[in-house]
């Protein structure tokens, strides 16, 4: 559960990147839905006319990638991220409150690290036109890299927002 659900009375950048989030998720579902389409594809392919491509089985991981990167700041908005409950659920509303804004502030320093750190990775990829070593494989494999930091960029803008929330949570308490 969360702490803070409502998003009345919070700024419009709170309730901006919350709408972001949202939408992000969205898509992020719909691409688990090609996945699955292109996983059966792959199964009926190869097993029903023994036949199958590295394209369609690159494909699969090239779809996993949005999925984990996108999906992981939807969670976080759903509350459906991993915390140890057992200690969590123990503790007063307010020091539950204090948890939460020291994570947030965690959190968001950890993907601005990621952000950081990975741009000189994108960055290689893309001036190589890193593409797949296979033969038939996805080429622009530097695009999927290019996901990382906007992944992490949606997941810190999530974060931010929960900050955000919180500490204005904290000051009404």
């Amino acid at each position: 559960m969360r702490l803070v659900d409502a998003t009345a009375g919070m700024p419009p950048a709170v309730r901006a990147a919350d709408r972001l989030v949202e939408e992000i998720g969205r898509w992020s579902a719909w691409t688990t839905f090609v996945l699955v389409c292109v996983m059966a594809g792959n199964v009926l392919a190869r097993y029903a006319f023994n036949t199958g491509s590295v394209w369609a089985q690159e494909l699969e991981w090239h779809l996993q990638a949005p999925i984990c990167l996108f999906g992981m700041s939807y969670a976080l908005a759903h509350g459906e991220h991993v915390r140890v409950d057992v200690l969590f659920a123990k503790f007063a509303p307010r020091t539950k409150l204090l948890v939460e804004i020291v994570s947030a502030a965690v959190g968001a320093a950890f993907c601005f690290i990621v952000i950081w750190l990975c741009w000189g990775y994108v960055a290689q990829s893309f001036g190589q036109s890193e593409a797949s070593a296979n033969p038939g494989g996805i080429p622009y494999r530097w695009a999927l890299k290019g996901l990382i930091p906007l992944g992490f960029a949606v997941l810190l803008v999530q974060y931010a927002a929960l900050l955000a929330r919180y500490v204005i949570q904290r000051r009404t308490a």
